[in-house]
């Protein structure tokens, strides 16, 4: 009986242990494959450093849609991309600077250097399906600047997300601003948005202080250049941080322009930007638009 106990007790324990290690497997796997939607988009811009096309296979859907005018749609372009890269001379570079979410979307705004043709700041716009694929993807991207006149970069200033509970608020506030002053409906208003002067200011060329903005419009404005929105495309939030995807002209250029607010207390207080000119469509990749 003793024997039998223990071989019993033996046999109990091997396959507690067997048991255990087969649910310890299973646990490590779902860990590997349960990524965030942000990490799996921080996962897929990482292969134009990487080259590793295996990671973006299992990220993008097949039917991937791109609305970079420079490069095809759907997931074979993409790879394709991600392989001329890993051929190139020079390596390229990838360093994300800030990460949010908002619902099947996310938004990075990243600093590149692609094969050694120079550093650009971008925003990227990744959407999710239901099966957890990246099915989609906005971007605008400029050159690397100095520091504007107040000594702020394109991507320093303040990281942290905060006021989760104030996302919907926050997006209705930038919502609201668009129409009214960016879009030029009530001038008027300006003052409400803000706190007083109060203004961080991070475009490459214009000082902070809504005074700085206002200096830098009639700067433009003796030179016959108008910054004009007409439309807003997409306004994604995360408590404090709002991010506009807007159509309008520059110097009558149709031009795609990516804002990045941040909120405090109820007034916009801090400003990231790309501008880019929307290329002819004659030249276009995809037929997808850039919106």
């Amino acid at each position: 009986m003793t024997a039998l106990a223990g071989c019993s007790t033996s046999s109990n324990n091997a396959d507690n242990t067997a048991s255990s290690t087969s649910a310890t497997t299973q646990e490590t796997e779902s860990t590997k494959t349960e990524q965030t939607q942000t990490e799996k988009a921080l996962a897929l811009i990482d292969t134009f450093a990487t080259g590793d096309t295996d990671i973006a296979k299992e990220l993008l859907a097949e039917d991937y849609i791109q609305h970079n005018l420079a490069y095809g749609t759907g997931r074979d372009a993409f790879i394709g991309s991600v392989e001329y890269l890993a051929s190139a001379d020079e390596k390229t570079t990838v360093e994300n600077i800030r990460a949010f979410e908002d619902g099947d979307k996310v938004l990075l705004q990243t600093v590149y250097n692609f094969a050694g043709a120079g550093e650009q700041v971008a925003f990227d716009i990744f959407r999710f399906d239901n099966e957890g694929k990246i099915a989609e993807h906005w971007d605008n991207l400029a050159a690397k600047a100095e520091p504007n006149p107040s000594g702020h970069t394109q991507i320093d200033g303040t990281m942290e997300v905060t006021d989760l509970d104030k996302t919907e608020e926050n997006r209705k506030l930038v919502e609201d601003f668009l129409y009214d002053v960016m879009q030029g409906n009530n001038l008027d208003k300006t003052p409400d948005y803000f706190d007083g002067d109060t203004y961080i200011q991070h475009n490459t060329g214009i000082a902070d202080g809504v005074s700085g903005l206002n200096e830098a419009l009639a700067a433009l404005a003796e030179q016959n250049i108008q910054m004009i929105y007409t439309t807003t495309h997409q306004v994604l939030a995360q408590g404090n941080f709002v991010l506009a995807v807007s159509e309008g002209t520059f110097g009558d250029k149709p031009t795609a322009y990516y804002d990045l607010w941040r909120v405090e207390n109820g007034k916009i207080a801090e400003h990231w930007d790309v501008m880019e000119t929307i290329a002819d469509k004659s030249t276009w990749q995809n037929q997808n638009g850039k919106f």
